[in-house]
């Protein structure tokens, strides 16, 4: 009998607990049980050396996005390191985040994943641990809200650009300046004044994730805007 009655409270205990846990999910959509990983995540499509872009949800991203007459404000590359996968990115500092993580940091979680259209044949297993041997020069380093052609800060389009030109020898996009870009817009004019006063670097060389993104170099294999 007291076998059977211990049996019976392990029963019960596991059934209330179920319940109020389906409860919490359901009447607390954000309570810590209710977390899941994030949907439309299609990693098994990702490969090394894909480039992955996003729409940022802050003033500077969006000044650039309007700048650049496009959906998109940033991009990192991924990488599979020991089976897991990163997105290696220039935010503030420069680091690997991981692919899941770094999704849920754009806006409605929507991104677009490019390759390089012969990767089979180019992004060879040593090229793209010359491409992870190139890029940890830059890890830990601070971000670049000044967009200044230089290795001492870097952002994210540049971070992608000069990955693949120095350690793959492509060269994704050519390079601009600043003054081709749209600089009238008010939300640009005001992110410019603050960063450079009167004093904007009109002839600066610069990349933006848009220039990347249209480069007929790549192909796309996952858009889930």
């Amino acid at each position: 009998m007291k076998k059977q009655k211990y049996i019976f409270l392990i029963i019960t205990f596991v059934l209330s607990f179920g319940l109020a846990l389906f409860v919490a999910v359901k009447v607390f959509p954000n309570n810590p049980f209710s977390k899941k990983k994030t949907e439309n995540i299609q990693s098994d499509k990702i490969k090394s050396g894909d480039i992955v872009f996003q729409t940022s949800q802050s003033p500077q991203c969006e000044a650039v996005r309007i700048a650049t007459n496009s959906k998109f404000s940033h991009c990192g590359i991924i990488f599979d390191l020991n089976g897991k996968w990163f997105v290696f990115e220039a935010v503030q500092p420069v680091k690997l985040t991981p692919f899941d993580e770094w999704i849920q940091h754009g806006k409605n979680n929507k991104y677009v994943v490019k390759r390089l259209k012969n990767a089979e044949t180019v992004l060879t297993p040593e090229v793209l641990q010359k491409m992870e041997n190139y890029g940890q020069q830059f890890d830990g380093k601070e971000y670049d809200a000044y967009f200044e052609w230089t290795d001492n800060r870097i952002y994210c389009s540049e971070l992608v650009w000069k990955i693949y030109k120095n350690a793959a020898g492509i060269e994704l996009s050519k390079l601009r300046e600043l003054k081709d870009f749209n600089l009238e817009d008010p939300r640009v004019k005001k992110i410019l004044k603050e960063r450079y006063g009167n004093d904007i670097p009109l002839e600066e060389k610069v990349v933006a994730p848009s220039d990347l993104a249209d480069s007929n170099l790549l192909k796309t294999v996952i858009d889930n805007y």
